[in-house]
């Protein structure tokens, strides 16, 4: 599954938003998601794809935003918890 349809599946389940209408160009003004469900997306996708959205985040306005977003922070953390374990 990619980024994009986990994303997507996240706005269906999660605050029941209709999937044929959710495209990456999609602005998130008009998803409808007020001030507290955006919040609550942000911590949707933290739990779901295993990352920390820093709050200062580049500005997020189209879904396909937030799945490069997303694609960024989970590259930069598998590459965190790979070092790791490391040894010197």
């Amino acid at each position: 599954m990619t980024t994009f349809e986990r994303v997507k599946k996240i706005f269906v389940e999660d605050f029941e938003i209709r999937a044929d209408i959710i495209t990456p160009e999609m602005m998130l003004e008009s998803i409808g998601l007020d001030s507290l469900d955006r919040i609550e997306f942000i911590f949707a996708l933290e739990d779901k794809f295993k990352i920390k959205i820093p709050e200062r985040e580049v500005r997020i306005t189209t879904v396909q935003d937030i799945v490069d977003i997303v694609d960024k922070l989970a590259a930069g953390q598998q590459g965190i918890s790979h070092t790791e374990g490391e040894t010197r």
